[in-house]
């Protein structure tokens, strides 16, 4: 493993410990709103974990809020009993980003929790098809999920399928509408290409299942190993 993604590792183990202090701590409860929710894993994070830095907007979002992607910022809600949750945050470790999505269920609605199961395997199934893959451009790997989620029974929800990460800042295209470094329908390059150094690029893989009629969505985000 080159010394880049032994450092991305390490950070993604930080941020999964951090959700895992999260769950254990049962900060997910009814009656939280999203922001407080956000505030306390915010704090957790920099008291227990050291982090006191994030490279991309942190987003927890329940109920009808999941069945947005990244870029809207939807009304703060109310966690409620039986609700459906996600975070995403992009937490910096030691000068590395790391981005970790995870979907929580509370109660026992059993849509919801085959919605989280759903969106998880086929995280592991996407994973598995790319690292069989020769040739593979963002819009190809990005049809691929569409049709993944269809597989599932659900609706891809997202606006991309992924993107780089690297030490903070992570490698910028010189052209802004340049889509080269996210997994996008337009991205018609290469996704296996080395960058302009002539180093190995380092991907997140991440994936939304929304039923727009239950008005739910799940998320579910780690880098590509």
């Amino acid at each position: 493993m080159d010394d880049v993604k032994q450092k991305l590792t390490r950070a993604e183990q930080k941020a999964k410990e951090l959700f895992s202090a999260v769950v254990e701590r049962r900060l997910i409860v009814p009656g939280k709103s999203e922001k407080e929710l956000s505030d306390e894993i915010v704090a957790l994070a920099k008291e227990h974990f050291g982090i006191e830095n994030y490279w991309h907007k942190k987003i927890v979002r329940a109920g009808v809020n999941t069945l947005n992607s990244f870029s809207p910022n939807p009304p703060d809600i109310v966690i409620h009993h039986d609700d459906i949750v996600v975070l995403d945050f992009g937490p910096i470790v030691e000068g590395y980003e790391a981005d970790l999505g995870r979907t929580y269920v509370l109660g026992n609605d059993p849509l919801k929790l085959k919605l989280k199961n759903d969106v998880e395997e086929a995280w592991h199934e996407a994973m598995t098809w790319y690292s069989m893959q020769k040739n593979l451009t963002g819009a190809q790997y990005f049809h691929y999920m569409t049709e993944l989620a269809k597989r599932y029974g659900w609706e891809y929800g997202g606006e991309i399928a992924g993107h780089i990460v690297g030490p903070f800042p992570h490698e910028q295209p010189d052209d802004p509408n340049d889509l080269g470094l996210d997994i996008h329908p337009d991205n018609h390059s290469s996704i296996l290409l080395l960058d302009k150094h002539g180093n190995k690029r380092h991907w997140i893989l991440e994936i939304q299942f929304v039923d727009r009629v239950k008005k739910i969505g799940a998320f579910f985000e780690q880098l590509m190993l």
